[in-house]
């Protein structure tokens, strides 16, 4: 049995495995641009966030209907919780879909189609976080959180991700302030491909309540400091920094250095059918490849359910933790 964690940074869009979307894409008469899923896969080899983004926003073409979307986040729980994941806090784009022509509502009730039955089915429990995508408007944020009215109850959060550099927080301090007012929790991406600026903009404009990412903090120790005080948790990603070239190499991930310093670091999978690995995977490859002990990995479960939004639900967030605590490693 795995070490018992909770998933805070994973897009739902970024779990498409190439043979769902072969599936998919018969399924709705969408026409891929790759022979077979082994010419797919091959795709899934990037140089930069950018070729990442080209790839994900073009394969996000098979995904149409409620059914779709409800079978993509299905695959997903289903995979999390072999690896582990007894709580998962999903992020998803609704500007992809919208200006795909495919409508929030479809989006919103075909995910929770999957997500509502997720604890009987699976075992895991589920939060869903609404992103906007940094490098399109500010307005088109705004309009976004105004049609997803209907579906707030469904719905726990807002994010900021996609292409960081030159897309600053500061954009998109209306909306957070909008979303705030609604009681939505807030978190966005910051300090992966942009500077540690970011970071501290994040806090103190848009009053994140976590950093996803923010690796790059580690070049402000005043920055580092706030953030251990503050108990700041960040949701790292390691292979999708070593996928997308944030860090060279597995080797080179500052992760334990973080962990040194006192930051309340997680660990999360990202995209994980484009990155290489689920949650789980994630969680192996820093104890392999970092030679973290049995205890940073404790550590690391337990900071998941520390900064995961469970604040409705308190008892829950003690069961995993004791959870935690109880595991015996192999």
């Amino acid at each position: 049995m795995p070490l018992p964690k909770a998933e805070l940074h994973l897009h739902i869009e970024g779990t498409l495995e190439p043979e769902l979307a072969f599936e998919l894409a018969a399924r709705n008469g969408v026409e891929l641009s790759y022979a077979d899923t082994d010419a797919l896969r091959e795709a899934y080899r990037f140089e930069d966030l950018q070729s990442f983004l080209n790839l994900y926003y073009e394969l996000m073409a098979v995904l149409r209907t409620e059914r779709d979307f409800a079978d993509l986040a299905d695959a997903y729980l289903a995979r999390a919780a072999a690896q582990g994941v007894r709580h998962a806090e999903i992020f998803f784009d609704p500007q992809a879909h919208l200006a795909r022509g495919v409508d929030l509502g479809t989006v919103v009730e075909g995910l929770w189609r999957a997500l509502g039955s997720s604890e009987e089915k699976h075992g895991v429990s589920t939060r869903l976080i609404m992103c906007f995508l940094r490098d399109e408007s500010a307005e088109s944020a705004l309009a976004t959180l105004d049609a997803a009215g209907p579906y707030l109850d469904r719905i726990t959060g807002v994010g900021l991700d996609s292409a960081e550099v030159g897309h600053p927080p500061v954009k998109f301090r209306e909306v957070y302030e909008a979303a705030a007012a609604l009681g939505l929790r807030r978190v966005a991406h910051a300090g992966e491909e942009g500077p540690p600026a970011y970071v501290t903009e994040a806090l103190d404009v848009l009053g994140v309540e976590r950093v996803n990412h923010g690796l790059r903090c580690m070049e402000d120790p005043a920055l580092v400091d706030r953030l251990v005080r503050e108990r700041i948790p960040l949701t790292l990603c390691p292979l999708s920094n070593v996928r997308l070239r944030t860090v060279d190499t597995l080797a080179d991930h500052p992760l334990p250095a973080m962990l040194d310093a006192g930051l309340l670091c997680t660990v999360n999978s990202d995209d994980p059918a484009y990155f290489g690995g689920y949650a789980g995977d994630n969680f192996d490859a820093v104890h392999r490849t970092l030679g973290l002990s049995e205890d940073r990995l404790r550590e690391l479960a337990r900071n998941s359910f520390l900064a995961a939004f469970l604040e409705d639900d308190e008892a829950r967030r003690e069961r995993y933790l004791a959870e935690v605590a109880a595991y015996e490693f192999p």
